[in-house]
């Protein structure tokens, strides 16, 4: 572990001991990913990653390891997950638009009644992970893979290039970075 970590450039910026111990738990409680390992080592990468956004270490964790299960629930790169959870809210679980778009990926509370769940609560992050995955993977399906026109329904700007490229831009320089 310390060589695959030394030959991605982590060794320099090794977690602290709690961080550790909270990465090894969620990576044994992570059934979306194919072994333990693969756990490990991802968690510990995305959760430098978002270290500035989220300094909680169990938060993190925590987000990390539903974004995971909720992407691949769906079929959607974690990644990708993760750079509209960004755009959208900076990772403030608790973020409200100005359209009323609600936790950290912007759903909108009118779902809540349309699917007959008006009890559901889009600040939980679970819930708004659920949402917000199912919701970006039915548009990734509609506009047959085409992630920008995906990107620009999901946030109600199809046919405009900025919150694509938001997006795309944090995916490639943030997320997807070697």
């Amino acid at each position: 572990m310390l060589a695959l970590l030394a030959a991605t450039g982590f060794a320099e910026t090794r977690p602290d001991p709690e961080l550790r111990e909270l990465l090894r738990a969620a990576a044994s409680e992570a059934d979306s990913f194919p072994d333990r390992f693969d756990a490990q080592v991802w968690l510990t990468d995305m959760s430098r990653r978002l270290e500035r956004q989220v300094r909680d270490p169990e938060e993190r964790i925590y987000i990390l390891t539903r974004v995971h299960y909720e992407a691949n629930r769906v079929g959607l790169p974690p990644e990708l997950i993760l750079a509209v959870i960004e755009v959208e809210s900076n990772f403030d679980r608790y973020a409200i638009s100005v359209a009323g778009a609600l936790g950290l990926m912007q759903v909108m509370p009118f779902w809540l009644e349309e699917i007959g769940r008006p009890g559901d609560n889009l600040l939980h992050i679970d819930t708004n992970l659920r949402y917000g995955s199912t919701i970006l993977k039915y548009y990734y399906d509609k506009e047959n893979g085409d992630l920008r026109r995906a990107l620009g329904r999901y946030n109600g700007s199809l046919g405009k290039r900025k919150y694509p490229n938001k997006v795309i831009d944090k995916l490639s320089r943030k997320w997807f970075q070697a």
